[in-house]
Formats: C-alpha cells, sequence, structure tokens
C-alpha cells in the first residue's frame, strides 16, 4: 500500500516571525502522527530557516523550484546542489504558476526533474491543465504530454524516483476543486498510463491531487484509490488547516 504524503507549498508569503510560528506549530501538531509523509516547501531564503527547526522531526522540507544546471550565468536563479546543501528532500517541479508566468516548457521541466533526481532531492512534479483545455475536454490530453516529457527523458525507472502532483489548474486557489470522484479519474488515468511502460512504477509511484486541498475535502479526496496524498497551497499558510490535512493522510 502506497504510503500518503502531503506537501506544503508556501509559494510567496512567509517573514521570520510567521515562519517561526507556523513551523513549530506544524512540528508540535504532526509530532505523534507516524502513519504518513509530511513536507513543507518554503520561499528559499527561509530555507536555513526550515532545516533549523524541523531536523530531527517527522516533516521534511523542499524548495518550490530551481534551475535545470549545475551552476552558470544565471542571475536569481537557484541550483539544485544549492537546496541539498540547505538538507532539502524535495523540490516542486513544474508547477502551473511556473509554467505559466515564467513560461517553464515540458522539456524545461523534464530536464529539472532529471536534475534533482542526479542530486538525490525526490521531485514533486506537476501537471495540470487550464480552465480552456478544462473545458475542451483535454484534461487528459495535457496530463499525457506533460508525463511523457519527463519519461522520455528519464525512461520509468527514472519518474519512479519522483513524485507526481495532478493540480487542475483551474480549481487552483479558487476554493472549488475538482471532486473527488473527477479528480480520481484522473488520477487513475495518469497511473494507468505510467503502466503501459512499467506496471510495478505504476503502482508504487505516489500521485498527489492539487488545487483547492482544503479540511472540508481532504478526507473525501484522500481516500479515493489512486490518490495517495495533497499538495497544498493556501491551507498550508493556516497552521490548524495543514494539520488536519495531514491528519487525514492517515
Amino acid at each position: 500500500m502506497r504510503r500518503k504524503l502531503v506537501v506544503g507549498n508556501w509559494k510567496m508569503y512567509g517573514n521570520l516571525a510567521w515562519n517561526k510560528a507556523l513551523l513549530d506549530a506544524a512540528v508540535e501538531g504532526l509530532r505523534d502522527y507516524r502513519n504518513a509523509d509530511y513536507a513543507i516547501c518554503v520561499p528559499h531564503p527561509y530555507l536555513w530557516q526550515a532545516q533549523a527547526i524541523l531536523q530531527g522531526t517527522n516533516i521534511a522540507w523542499g524548495g518550490q523550484n530551481m534551475n535545470q544546471f549545475e551552476g552558470g550565468a544565471f542571475t536569481g536563479s537557484v541550483a539544485p546542489h544549492m537546496l541539498v546543501d540547505f538538507g532539502c528532500s524535495y523540490v516542486i517541479i513544474g508547477h502551473s504558476e511556473r509554467r505559466e508566468l515564467c513560461n517553464e516548457s515540458d522539456p524545461v521541466v523534464a530536464a529539472k526533474f532529471e536534475a534533482a533526481v542526479k542530486v538525490g532531492m525526490k521531485p514533486v512534479f506537476c501537471i495540470g491543465e487550464s480552465r480552456e483545455e478544462h473545458e475542451a475536454g483535454e484534461a487528459e490530453e495535457v496530463v499525457a504530454r506533460q508525463l511523457d516529457a519527463v519519461l522520455t527523458r528519464v525512461g520509468a525507472e527514472g519518474l519512479a524516483k519522483g513524485v507526481l502532483a495532478y493540480e487542475p489548474v483551474w480549481a487552483i486557489g479558487t476554493g472549488r476543486g475538482a471532486s473527488p470522484h473527477k479528480a480520481q479519474s484522473v488520477h487513475a488515468f495518469i497511473r494507468k498510463r505510467i503502466a503501459s511502460l512499467d506496471s510495478g512504477v505504476a503502482a508504487s509511484i505516489r500521485i498527489l491531487h492539487g488545487g483547492s486541498v482544503r479540511v472540508a475535502n481532504a478526507a473525501q479526496l484522500l481516500s479515493m484509490p489512486d490518490i495517495d496524498g495533497a499538495l497544498v497551497g493556501n491551507a498550508s499558510l493556516v497552521a490548524d488547516q495543514f494539520i488536519a490535512i495531514c491528519r487525514a493522510a492517515n
């Protein structure tokens, strides 16, 4: 049975005092909940703080993005090994906001996935369709294209070293996420596509759900057979909400 994983994505929020209060609350609230895995991905300037507070606890930490190259003239970018220096276990790759706002293409995202795996991090690889694509009935076509970019680059065995996160882009931040059964249907499609290449990888890889995951719908979503956890945005910024979602994963 696949172990559930909940990943908090703070996006571009935080300050030193606020971070400490939220991280301390998460550590205390999840101390006795050992039947699932948890991680929090913070803005890069605060990785040292996350490491200092979370090391030795049952909560991992990670970055929200990285460059696909190990070094070079890329002002403002962060190399994979820099995240490793701060003890990151995870890094979010291909989030819809990076794809849309920063024009990250499928090949670039695939290169980042491979680079993360090479330094020992577990990429949280985001895929999902926009509202226009959703309304046109193109969800499966879009996630297949995004998934295939990574499969082409690293194969099923390489994909197995990461985590997938299906995030219907049209649901992010709206409070109106996909219904549990609709989400399950896309997760099942993703797993079936991987199974066409390697049934073992398909059976073991974790596929998280993102896009308006909140306390009210977490338990239902996490009860679906192909939903193995959650990538949590807004609710990860409120300690009680994030802890409740993590507890639901138990």
